[in-house]
């Protein structure tokens, strides 16, 4: 199951990049995910979720902007397969499965920038417009965000 959420995270990651590891950190640091005495224990130190916090706002302000490049160019999509993994293996390593939960969170991250690029296209198109899917989008990747942390 920890498999699962942690593929799930990593979707999360593929949506909007920086939502995972501030997650992955806020429940680390006060949600009870046990990452200490691991080579993960920094997400859950003090200021590593509020750092991870305020660079999924600052993301889901940019997100916004005409000028925003697309996540399908290498350095946005590789952030995302960089977060998704660092984030799946959070959720792994809590459980004795680190390179299990970063495979599983790299898997993610690409399916979620793949299929959320083509699902939000899908949307602007239906919408005629992109603020109603990008606004969708931020909803979708922070209510599933919060429900992997709290069910992992």
């Amino acid at each position: 199951m920890i498999l699962l959420f942690a593929l799930l995270i990593g979707i999360v990651a593929g949506l909007r990049a920086m939502m995972a590891p501030a997650a992955t950190a806020f429940a680390a640091r006060f949600g009870g995910l046990a990452l200490a005495g691991t080579p993960l224990a920094f997400m859950g130190y003090a200021w590593t979720p509020w750092i991870f916090g305020i660079a999924a706002l600052a993301e889901l302000v940019t997100d916004q902007l005409p000028t925003t490049p697309s996540r399908k160019i290498p350095v946005q999509f590789g952030t995302r397969v960089v977060t998704g993994g660092l984030s799946g293996a959070c959720l792994g390593v809590a459980h004795g499965m680190l390179i299990a939960g970063a495979i599983a969170g790299i898997v993610g991250a690409i399916v979620g920038t793949l299929g959320g690029s083509a699902a939000r296209t899908a949307m602007a198109r239906a919408f005629k417009s992109d603020r109603p899917a990008a606004l969708i989008e931020d909803v979708v990747a922070i209510v599933l965000a919060l429900v992997v942390v709290m069910a992992a």
